[in-house]
C-alpha cells in the first residue's frame, strides 16, 4: 500500500518516480487538495508525445477521495496513466462527472472502462450514462 499526503503540489515526474520505484504497488491513496502547478507545461509536453505513459499494471485499488481534480484527471486520462483491468476506484461523484465531462470525454473512457468497482461519495444516481461509461463495473 502506498499512501501519501502532501501540502505541496505533486507533478507528473513524482508519479513517474513512484511507478519506477514501486512497480508492484497494489493500492494507492492520494491525499492532496492543492492543484498541480505545471499543468500547462505537462499539457504541452503531452501534446508533443514526449511524456511516457505511467503504467500501474498491478494496482487493484486507487483512492482519490481526498485528491484535487488535477490528480483525478491525471489517473483517469489514458494518455497519462495506464490502469489495469479490474481496478477499484474511490472518489467524489461530482469530481468524476467533471473529469469525464459528464461521462462523454473520450480521453478518460479507456481507464474508466477498466474499473470493476466504483465507490462514489456524494449525492448521485446510477444513470445509463454512468453504466455505459463504466461497462465492466459490477459495484457502484
Amino acid at each position: 500500500i502506498f499512501k501519501f499526503r502532501t501540502v505541496f503540489d505533486v507533478e507528473y515526474e513524482f508519479f513517474c518516480q513512484i511507478a519506477r520505484s514501486f512497480p508492484f504497488k497494489k493500492e494507492l491513496t492520494v491525499t492532496n487538495k492543492k492543484p498541480q502547478q505545471n499543468k500547462e507545461y505537462k499539457k504541452s509536453m503531452n501534446d508533443k508525445h514526449d511524456l511516457a505513459i505511467i503504467k500501474c499494471l498491478y494496482m487493484t485499488e486507487l483512492n482519490l477521495d481526498q485528491a484535487h481534480y488535477d490528480y483525478i484527471e491525471h489517473f483517469l486520462v489514458d494518455t497519462e496513466v495506464c490502469l489495469p483491468d479490474k481496478v477499484r476506484v474511490s472518489l467524489y461523484y461530482e469530481e468524476l462527472k467533471r473529469v469525464t465531462e459528464n461521462f462523454t470525454r473520450d480521453a478518460t473512457r479507456i481507464n474508466c472502462a477498466k474499473v470493476c468497482s466504483l465507490y462514489r461519495r456524494g449525492q448521485y444516481g446510477i444513470t445509463e450514462e454512468l453504466k455505459d461509461y463504466f461497462p465492466r463495473t459490477y459495484r457502484f
